[in-house]
């Protein structure tokens, strides 16, 4: 009797990319500390010792504290406190899942967008292709961050009452439209490359219908680049809603993200009060720099001329 095929899980740890995470502490560190960030973030109502937004529990005999080890801190508030008398500590969870919430919905935006129209124009070609190309060529023209500005501030513009749940709409929005297109460029020049090889021949003989055709056969060997991508997108993304968030046209106050808190931690810089804008701005970097050396990593390990 022959032994039972092993299964996916069984075929992932013994191959090639778990044994190159094994080995690089690189890739475990940045993993952990983004997972950690990740489970802090999504359970910040369990994890976090304050809920900053319960207006009940808010004391504004405790503004403006130092963190706990300085003279005036309080154990109770590990990184201090802000002017309402929020714990920052308990803040910067409830923050970066907001911000963490922004940056992957408009990276899955953007992947769906730019996967969609590269593999349309790798396999179509012809005008389909040139015209998706001059849409690429238009959108590198303009600096991202101005796009995404001007899509927030035209949004705010128009539902200056909007819930919040528009307005992270707009947001993602605005993040997703400047980044589909390294996606499209990326997915285009693999698909060129799959469209001619004798598997996508064999199925165009037999009468499979090119939407099968990219969908079923070159669409998974054309994935590696873009998981690559994305990992490193997500940081990017992270730093823009920040940006936007700071410029004042991101999320709304009542649902405040890092950028926010750095915006607010701006403003009573000046008064002494550095652990507003410090302890934000190395969350910021933190959850930036693990996603950009995973992704990193990422790229070695799923390029086959690095093995």
């Amino acid at each position: 009797m022959a032994p039972a095929a092993p299964g996916a899980w069984a075929r992932f740890f013994d191959g090639d990319v778990w044994h190159s995470f094994r080995s690089s502490p690189m890739a475990i560190g940045s993993a952990v500390v983004a997972l950690v960030c990740v489970f802090c973030a999504l359970f910040a109502g369990v994890v976090a010792p304050h809920n900053p937004f319960d207006l009940a529990t808010l004391e504004l005999s405790d503004s403006m504290l130092p963190p706990a080890w300085m003279n005036g801190g309080q154990a109770k508030y590990l990184l201090g406190t802000d002017e309402q008398g929020r714990d920052v500590f308990s803040a910067l969870m409830y923050g970066a899942r907001i911000s963490l919430l922004i940056g992957g919905a408009s990276v899955v935006v953007s992947v769906l967008i730019g996967v969609s129209l590269g593999l349309l124009a790798g396999y179509a070609g012809g005008r389909i292709d040139a015209f998706i190309m001059r849409v690429c060529d238009v959108m590198l023209s303009f600096p991202s961050i101005l796009i995404a500005l001007l899509i927030a501030g035209v949004g705010r513009a128009l539902f200056p009452q909007a819930h919040d749940s528009l307005a992270f709409g707009v947001l993602i929005l605005a993040i997703a439209l400047p980044g589909w297109v390294q996606y499209a460029r990326t997915v285009r020049g693999s698909t060129m490359v799959e469209r001619n090889k004798e598997y996508v021949q064999a199925a165009r003989v037999v009468g499979v219908s090119p939407l099968r055709i990219m969908r079923r056969h070159v669409l998974p060997n054309v994935l590696g680049p873009v998981l690559v991508l994305a990992t490193i997108h997500v940081a990017t993304a992270i730093q823009t809603e920040a940006t936007l968030s700071f410029l004042g046209v991101g999320v709304s106050p009542t649902s405040p993200s890092l950028g926010t808190f750095i915006n607010e931690g701006n403003k009573q810089l000046f008064s002494g009060a550095w652990w507003l804008v410090i302890f934000p701005g190395s969350m910021l970097v933190l959850i930036a720099l693990s996603m950009n050396l995973f992704g990193d990593w990422l790229r070695d390990a799923l390029n086959p001329r690095l093995r």
